[in-house]
């Protein structure tokens, strides 16, 4: 008989991030399927996120629909590499997309919206000029 009660944890599908401090920083203090929480605000709409500034309700609304204008925004905010969060599951954009970011020699990171999340935090903390362009 099994009685390790970690074997009947059911997955719950957000985490609460905690962090010290964040030194004016805008850092992900949690996530979950529908919303981001950046220095304890809950956003539910797309949006990008840098270090000192927030671009509310992104336009990019559903990955099918992403332009690539949706990616040339970030060019003139010149960071060193966008993170780019697809929602609960990883999807790669076609390159055509993201050509705007790489002849601007501007990195681009594809992954899930929570790995995006724990990644900018970590790259942020180093002192990294990181955005994050997240699909919610």
């Amino acid at each position: 008989m099994l009685t390790n009660p970690l074997l009947f944890r059911k997955w719950r599908p957000h985490l609460k991030l905690h962090l010290a401090k964040s030194l004016g920083q805008n850092m992900f203090t949690g996530y979950g399927i529908d919303y981001v929480i950046i220095n304890q605000v809950r956003y539910t709409k797309s949006l990008i996120v840098l270090s000192d500034y927030i671009i509310q309700d992104w336009q990019a609304k559903i990955f099918e629909q992403l332009t690539p204008e949706h990616f040339e925004l970030l060019i003139p905010l010149k960071p060193e590499m966008v993170l780019f969060g697809t929602g609960k599951t990883l999807r790669f954009p076609p390159p055509s997309l993201t050509q705007a970011l790489t002849t601007s020699r501007i990195g681009i990171e594809v992954m899930d919206t929570s790995a995006a999340c724990r990644t900018y935090n970590i790259l942020m903390s180093e002192g990294r000029n990181v955005a994050a362009a997240i699909l919610i």
